[in-house]
């Protein structure tokens, strides 16, 4: 309970990362908001929470679209008064390579990962300035670090820009003491992952459990993340024991990239 009265707002909340990081905030005592634009996936997420006695409220958002991130974070605020911590999660991807890349592909997944992740961003910070407080915990990836097996260049190029985001937000709110800083997964089993591991097997013309092998084998530590791996760090940050630790982008990734 060491995260007890506080309160965390998760988007992307429905499935994957975001689903284990409100489960594991919730666990850890804090009353979750679970946003996601899939608002049945957002409303699973909640039941679960408020099974286990915690309080939580599904919100159904795009965070792409900077009239829903307000609606969001007035909901968040109607239902507990306060947001104390934000996990910036929801985010876009697809198998391409950059040759085959669109404008379309462009614009959508830096719409929801870099814009989304900046618009929440600063608009839960205006909340979190009056109080002189607050955990912002970005997902960006090591994809923005130059990881080769990435699903696009366009990705890599958006949790890039979260990576930088990260550095300069803490800089920026660190005199409201509000902590800024970034986890970033490496190969994890989410839906999404496993349906670009599913593209990469066709690609190779092989089956999807001689891929999944691959995959294992490319990791020093020979296992893919689990939701919960990346979950257990954006808790950690959120709690006291993380109160010095701002402007850091943090490797989750069995040891693929050594910085």
């Amino acid at each position: 309970m060491i995260l007890n009265g506080k309160v965390a707002l998760v988007t992307g909340a429905a499935s994957g990362i975001g689903a284990a990081c409100a489960r594991m905030l919730a666990e850890a005592g804090a009353n979750v908001v679970a946003a996601d634009i899939n608002a049945a996936g957002a409303q699973t997420t909640a039941d679960q929470i408020t099974a286990f006695q915690r309080k939580a409220v599904a919100v159904a958002a795009d965070v792409g679209d900077l009239g829903q991130i307000d609606a969001m974070v007035k909901q968040a605020l109607a239902a507990f008064g306060q947001i104390d911590i934000l996990v910036n999660n929801a985010g876009v991807t697809r198998r391409a390579d950059i040759m085959d890349l669109t404008e379309a592909d462009w614009d959508r997944i830096h719409r929801v990962n870099a814009k989304g992740v900046f618009f929440c961003l600063q608009r839960v910070a205006r909340e979190m300035i009056p109080h002189r407080s607050g955990r912002i915990i970005n997902i960006a990836s090591i994809a923005g670090k130059g990881y080769a097996g990435t699903s696009n260049a366009a990705y890599a190029a958006s949790k890039g820009a979260v990576i930088s985001l990260t550095r300069t937000a803490s800089q920026q709110l660190a005199k409201y003491d509000i902590n800024v800083n970034s986890v970033c997964p490496g190969v994890t089993k989410t839906a999404l992952s496993e349906a670009n591991l599913s593209v990469r097997a066709q690609e190779q013309g092989i089956s999807v459990a001689e891929m999944e092998k691959k995959r294992a084998e490319a990791i020093p530590l020979g296992r893919a993340n689990d939701p919960e791996d990346i979950a257990a760090l954006a808790v950690f940050l959120a709690t006291p024991g993380a109160r010095n630790i701002t402007g850091q982008n943090y490797n989750v990734d069995g040891g693929i990239i050594p910085q």
